[in-house]
């Protein structure tokens, strides 16, 4: 338990202030828990934090190691985790959001030590938006410099009140910050949206744009600022009045600070990271009469830290293949729906996200086929469909990490509580039980691979024979 947390503890209960929420991709610091034995309440939280926290005393906890649904000792369960990995010869690891960036690191370690592949909630989220950064450059800033600064918000394909609750009350519309006194009364909201979204319900100009022309509306936008008229067509294509476009136009001229907030709607829409690179270049422009910046509302609490920690240990923000011993890059190619489509993993290891409940059927089906492992705080599809359950800690409640925001600024969480169990402290020492546990099998099969600081250690060579790839290869071309 965490001596730095402001916390007072009387009989069994226990309350703590200042509490970093690992929710959603704001990272709010300012939450109040009081724990007891049957209840938790929690204060300034909102209804998906509170859900969030209530996890602490719910009836639905996996608190025991699982081997096809039996309960099992705790040693028994790391060393089968570690055998069906070792066997593997293209193990996928899925890396989610729900976990310190501690964790995360260790597990991409783990990857890349027996070759297989890895990847993140970012390859069925905000991925086209990593790639837009990486194609044109992102102008960012801080949350703090958004709620002090900006007298523009531009939500693109987000809507905050729904998805981020408390996103507008803090960052952004309602927020009193050092130059905007003001609050609501000094600032412009502009939605741009296919529907009539809460969000857009406070919106000074709502352009309710036909699904799926967001690149003809950017484009359109950049044309006006560059001096030019739109196409005649335009209307017709987008459903925009070309009053309102220029309306728009005029809001980001005006403004001494604006701010474009990217959602899931620009990103998974016709066009995909083509729309993204599209906003940020807008962005690039804007900064021609005022200041502009541009952030994606990233969903979960450390979705961005994935992105963060896989790229500064091996160049690349998701969707990697570790095979050739070498960190290869390639979304669509590598990622986590097109391999499992594929039926190229023979195994796969799942932190902290329930793939079962969320991905295509076809990918759930080859996770059937599959030995899987995960690491799970909750009974659900991906605990059901595990040959593996490793009782997971809920990071930012029962152990200290980091969370990286929205922003991708990194918040340091701390824990108020324990585990209700002692075989591990958190996530991290959970992955450091089973990394240890698979370098013992490498060795004792005398086999090689380079691991993360260079250095050869043993392991197995994760490459398909030309006889398994043309078999896979074939299977592909048979699918309908």
């Amino acid at each position: 338990m965490s001596s730095e947390a402001q916390e007072g503890q009387t009989s069994n209960k226990i309350t703590c202030t200042d509490v970093t929420c690992p929710v959603c991709g704001i990272t709010c610091d300012d939450i109040e828990v009081e724990v007891d034995d049957v209840s938790v309440v929690t204060r300034n939280a909102c209804i998906m934090g509170d859900a969030k926290f209530k996890e602490l005393r719910s009836s639905h906890r996996i608190t025991a190691p699982l081997i096809e649904g039996k309960e099992a000792p705790w040693s028994d369960a790391i060393d089968k985790a570690a055998e069906i990995l070792v066997n593997a010869k293209r193990p996928f690891f899925f890396i989610g959001s729900e976990t310190a960036t501690e964790a995360m690191s260790v597990g991409i370690e783990i990857a890349e030590m027996l070759g297989g592949l890895v990847d993140g909630n970012a390859t069925i989220c905000h991925g086209p938006t990593v790639m837009a950064i990486q194609d044109v450059g992102q102008v960012g800033c801080t949350l703090g410099e958004t709620r002090n600064r900006a007298d523009l918000d531009i939500y693109w394909g987000a809507n905050p009140e729904d998805s981020h609750p408390r996103h507008l009350s803090r960052h952004s519309i309602f927020q009193r910050g050092f130059f905007t006194g003001q609050g609501r009364f000094g600032r412009q909201i502009m939605v741009v949206d296919p529907r009539r979204s809460t969000t857009a319900e406070h919106a000074d100009l709502h352009l309710q744009l036909k699904p799926g022309t967001d690149f003809e509306v950017l484009n359109a936008l950049m044309t006006i600022l560059s001096g030019f008229e739109p196409h005649e067509s335009f209307t017709e294509v987008t459903g925009i009045s070309r009053e309102d476009i220029y309306k728009a136009a005029d809001l980001i001229k005006e403004a001494r600070f604006g701010v474009i907030w990217v959602g899931l709607g620009i990103a998974s829409t016709r066009g995909k990271h083509y729309n993204a690179s599209m906003a940020m270049r807008l962005t690039q422009l804007g900064n021609k009469y005022g200041k502009f910046v541009i952030l994606a509302n990233r969903g979960h609490c450390n979705v961005a830290g994935f992105n963060e920690v896989l790229a500064w240990q091996c160049g690349f923000p998701y969707a990697v293949d570790f095979s050739t011993g070498e960190p290869r890059y390639q979304p669509g190619e590598y990622s986590t729906v097109d391999v499992l489509r594929r039926g190229e993993a023979d195994a796969l290891f799942c932190m902290c996200a329930d793939l079962g409940a969320h991905l295509p059927k076809r990918a759930v089906e080859r996770m059937c086929e599959i030995p899987v492992v995960s690491i799970e705080t909750a009974e659900g599809p991906q605990a059901f469909i595990s040959d593996v359950v490793l009782p997971g800690v809920l990071d930012g409640m029962e152990c200290e990490g980091t969370f990286y925001r929205m922003d991708n600024v990194p918040c340091y969480a701390r824990s108020f509580i324990d585990p209700p169990f002692d075989f591990t402290k958190s996530n991290e020492d959970t992955l450091i039980q089973l990394r240890d546990a698979i370098k013992r099998k490498l060795a004792a099969r005398g086999k090689t691979t380079a691991t993360v600081e260079g250095t050869t250690e043993t392991g197995p060579k994760a490459t398909l024979s030309e006889e398994e790839f043309v078999q896979r290869l074939d299977t592909l071309l048979s699918e309908p």
